[in-house]
């Protein structure tokens, strides 16, 4: 099971991302397991996701819904910001 990062931007400040529920309301039901949260502490505007994630193909389907769009729009995420990062084993 892969390891993914993602990273972002975000605008409604990092106490608000990290207490919103909607990681676990959309990533539950996949499976995703293991979701930690990071927050640069330089820029408190800069945060990053890390989660097990037994399914890369329906995450992929995933972050292109409706359902994930508003999750990002509710937590203040910049869409364009966004970077995802897979594990690769070597």
């Amino acid at each position: 099971m892969p390891t993914v990062i993602g990273h972002h931007n975000i605008t409604k400040g990092a106490k608000h991302w990290l207490t919103s529920p909607k990681r676990k309301e959309i990533f539950a039901p996949l499976g995703i397991t293991n979701i930690r949260t990071f927050v640069d502490p330089q820029n408190p505007n800069r945060v990053a996701v890390m989660m097990d994630v037994p399914d890369m193909d329906k995450l992929a389907a995933l972050m292109q819904s409706k359902a994930a769009a508003d999750a990002m729009e509710f937590d203040g995420v910049v869409p364009e910001s966004l970077v995802i990062l897979v594990e690769e084993k070597g």
